[in-house]
């Protein structure tokens, strides 16, 4: 069982005084502050931040640039094509980018790889295919940035290539290495200026879709009305949701119900979500996976046909062809998680870095297993698995191991890799991959320490102190994601007065509290049920981190906590 260790945040500031300046309670203050939102007119901005405070595309470094060579390629009746990605991020962009290109009376397509064929980004095949069929120029959304020797091959083809992306780009000697384009947009470039760099691909190509339509006069309006993908996008890519991301995502889900796509509101109708109360929950485990689910088991071009859909019956079809579709896939996930933690269990529970080789999985899966993998056993995790051409497989790691360093140090027995400190991705040859395994826990450097679970409170707030006018105050915090997380509050010492599982898997408790002073309320925990009661045993104290919520049950309210984590003294 994974060790917890409940850390206490500790940053600094009048909050009684940014709560008066903010009308808002010393408690709200102090976790805005927990989240590093420093300053007067970044609190206000968090709080209060519309539209009107996005940053001007025309900041992006190339926009300007890219602008004008399509205008002129429009101009000229060219064909541009536009090569995305299979994930919820690439296909938002390729979705943003059609449409506003299709607009302003561009003769346009797009491309999509092949997650198992073609693999990420554009390559070789896909540029040689549109000189082949007399396309112009590509731009690309999501992808691109790291394509040097293919944009090479397409400018010695006599393509014209405009670059929008937004990952990290390759240094060499401490220079960045940019692929010979015509136009890079991209806010992680050096010589970029954008206020915000942290943004996601489908951000970036609805800032070009902003710009497009403000050099063609086409009113605000219209390209507010594309706002949702661009926030679907940033949620799906799990981005911070800080500064300019926090306020496409707030406006984008309060949009999501009166959104022009046919195929997404019929998406959201076959999960029985409702259209006018999405949450950034519902986008990330619910809406985005299924999006994703099409590039993972089929082709993302099936969700990208979804979303551009307009016609009623066909959109009821596909929308339900990708629910299905994601049902397969939480399946075959949860078949092959099982699988994993039992080789774990077996072969590798002492390892410092888990390796764990399911050659029957489906290679899309290895990423989310190798997820749930680091979560149960707070290691470092690889999932491999037999791809067309040897095995290939994914990371995901926790804060102490920096992932694509610790590939570095075995590349030689790697075909290929790529990655950043938090997750990567490999392919290596099958005979390699118990020496593999064997390298990495050497060279680890990981303590015992490492594998401790630091869970964070915001305030150890009594019981006594929770009512209805905060509870809806910390409303105003929401969305919450990476970057916001919901606020978490912890006290000690409840007295436990009764327990009860319900629920038809047993799943959830309902306790009843007391704190030391009398106060009652109840407290909910989500999980196995009958595990807990086994736990709880004769012990009638517990110390709990929470988050409070109301309950409303037959027209009555009651305050109640949902406990996440617990320890039972």
């Amino acid at each position: 069982m994974v060790q917890e260790q409940w850390m206490l945040h500790t940053k600094k500031a009048d909050f009684q005084e940014l709560g008066k300046v903010h009308s808002i309670n010393p408690v709200t203050a102090r976790i805005i502050r927990n989240r590093d939102i420093c300053g007067d007119d970044a609190v206000e901005k968090y709080l209060r931040g519309t539209i009107n405070d996005m940053y001007s595309p025309h900041l992006l470094k190339d926009m300007d640039k890219t602008i004008e060579i399509l205008k002129q390629k429009i101009s000229e009746g060219k064909r541009v094509r536009i090569v995305g990605d299979y994930d919820i991020d690439g296909v938002c962009s390729t979705y943003i980018l059609y449409k506003a290109l299709k607009r302003v009376g561009a003769e346009v397509d797009y491309e999509i790889p092949d997650r198992i064929k073609d693999g990420y980004g554009i390559n070789k095949s896909i540029i040689q295919a549109a000189a082949d069929q007399g396309i112009d120029t590509i731009l690309t959304c999501d992808n691109g940035i790291a394509a040097v020797d293919q944009i090479a091959l397409a400018k010695e083809l006599g393509l014209t290539v405009l670059i929008t992306d937004h990952h990290d780009i390759m240094k060499e000697d401490g220079k960045e290495i940019l692929p010979p384009a015509d136009a890079v947009v991209n806010p992680k470039q050096e010589e970029c200026n954008y206020p915000y760099p942290e943004i996601c691909g489908g951000m970036v190509a609805y800032k070009l879709a902003g710009a497009l339509y403000e050099a063609y006069g086409i009113p605000k309006e219209e390209w507010l009305g594309m706002l949702e993908f661009a926030a679907i996008a940033t949620v799906g890519d799990v981005m911070k949701l800080q500064d300019e991301n926090r306020i496409i995502v707030k406006e984008g889900l309060k949009r999501i119900g009166k959104s022009q796509s046919k195929g997404l509101l019929k998406l959201i109708e076959k999960n029985d979500l409702d259209k006018d109360c999405i949450t950034g929950y519902q986008i990330g485990f619910v809406i985005g996976p299924c999006l994703n689910a099409g590039g993972r088991l089929l082709t993302a071009k099936l969700a990208l046909s979804l979303l551009l859909c307009e016609d009623d019956e066909e959109a009821d079809r596909m929308a339900l062809e990708l629910k299905e579709l994601n049902d397969q896939r939480k399946d075959m996930t949860k078949k092959g998680t099982d699988e994993a933690v039992e080789l774990v269990n077996e072969y590798y529970l002492n390892d410092s870095v888990l390796v764990v080789y399911l050659p029957e999985c489906h290679e899309s899966l290895a990423g989310i297993i190798a997820g749930r993998l680091r979560e149960q056993f707070q290691k470092p995790a690889f999932v491999l698995t037999d791809g067309e051409e040897g095995v290939k497989g994914s990371g995901r790691s926790i804060d102490q191991y920096h992932m694509f360093e610790a590939l570095v140090s075995v590349k030689d027995l790697l075909l290929k890799f790529g990655g950043h400190p938090m997750a990567a991705g490999l392919s290596l040859k099958k005979e390699n991959v118990d020496e593999l395994r064997r390298r990495l826990n050497e060279e680890s450097h990981l303590t015992e320490d490492d594998f401790i679970k630091r869970v964070w409170i915001d305030v150890p707030m009594p019981l006594e102190y929770i009512s209805e006018p905060l509870i809806q105050e910390l409303e105003v915090l929401e969305p919450f994601g990476q970057g916001n997380e919901k606020p978490l509050f912890a006290q000690k010492n409840l007295h436990i007065r009764s327990a009860r599982v319900f629920g038809k898997n047993r799943n959830v408790v309902r306790l009843s509290l007391a704190t030391e002073q009398g106060t009652p309320m109840d407290g909910m925990i989500f999980g196995d049920g009958d595990g807990f009661m086994e736990e709880l045993g004769n012990k009638r104290k517990i110390d709990v981190i929470y988050y409070p919520n109301i309950n409303e049950y037959n027209g009555n309210r009651s305050l109640q906590i949902v406990i996440r984590n617990y320890k039972l003294p």
